[in-house]
């Protein structure tokens, strides 16, 4: 097992690609940490984890808020001894025409996607350095490198920040031993995802198989992500045959966006 005995965070992983990737990693032989505003979503995911015999910890958190960040990572530290990787995953959106959105909802999706991520990373990262290393993997998206199917300009720019943010930590803390990436997932089925298909449906005036099939049409490879084609690269970064790989962004999204 890749990654037998590492003890991993992963941040919203109540479900879909956060959940994909509590699981992967407790698969690979990791401890995992699930973390997620519904205390019950991640227990749910933790006990997922736990079937492959390795130790978990559910804890409810808002990654928004600095005083939970402190409280989670703390008592992750606490039981398990150390942190070797985080993902910060969480993150939130609604599909929304630029001209609709408000200040309300830039604040929101900026407070998660950036503000989150930027303290969680850094909050990591201070425990990682006292332990001599680590690996911290963010989620960005495709909408941050110029998708044009992005539903929502201010959650692109949040994803564009975590890109940004990816290269410059990485190389802020390459000499802690500390690597720092980021994964760019296309059209991902979840159930976030699921929600905002269904208005973009129903501004299309029509089903929801049918808007699917129209927004995997552009795809190369002819079909959407599913939460474990994310985990699967999530589980490669944080395993030794990753050790040299740091400031990357990588798109999982069949070939939609090639830069």
């Amino acid at each position: 097992m890749i990654l037998k005995d590492k003890v991993v965070l992963v941040t919203g992983s109540g479900a879909g690609i956060g959940e994909a990737i509590a699981v992967a990693m407790a698969e690979a032989g990791a401890q995992v940490i699930s973390i997620d505003i519904d205390g019950d979503a991640a227990q749910k995911t933790a006990d997922r984890a736990g079937a492959f015999q390795v130790k978990t910890k559910a804890i409810q958190a808002d990654v928004g808020d600095l005083d939970d960040i402190e409280r989670m990572v703390q008592a992750t530290v606490d039981d398990f001894g150390r942190l070797d990787v985080i993902v910060n995953n969480a993150g939130v959106t609604r599909r929304a025409y630029i001209m609709d959105l408000t200040e309300e909802d830039w604040d929101r999706i900026h407070r998660l996607n950036a503000k989150g991520v930027f303290f969680c990373l850094q909050r990591a990262a201070k425990q990682m350095i006292e332990q001599g290393g680590g690996c911290i993997i963010n989620t960005a998206s495709i909408a941050g490198r110029g998708y044009a199917g992005t539903s929502n300009a201010a959650y692109a720019a949040s994803k564009g920040a975590v890109i940004s943010l990816t290269r410059t930590a990485s190389q802020q803390l390459g000499q802690h031993n500390i690597n720092v990436n980021a994964i760019c997932p296309g059209v991902t089925r979840t159930p976030l995802s699921d929600r905002n298909l269904a208005v973009r449906a129903q501004e299309q005036g029509v089903s929801l198989e049918e808007a699917l099939k129209r927004h995997v049409a552009p795809i190369p490879i002819g079909r959407a992500n599913q939460p474990e084609d994310i985990a699967a690269l999530a589980v490669f970064l944080a395993s030794p045959g990753a050790r040299n790989i740091t400031g990357q962004s990588y798109n999982v999204d069949g070939g939609l966006v090639t830069s």
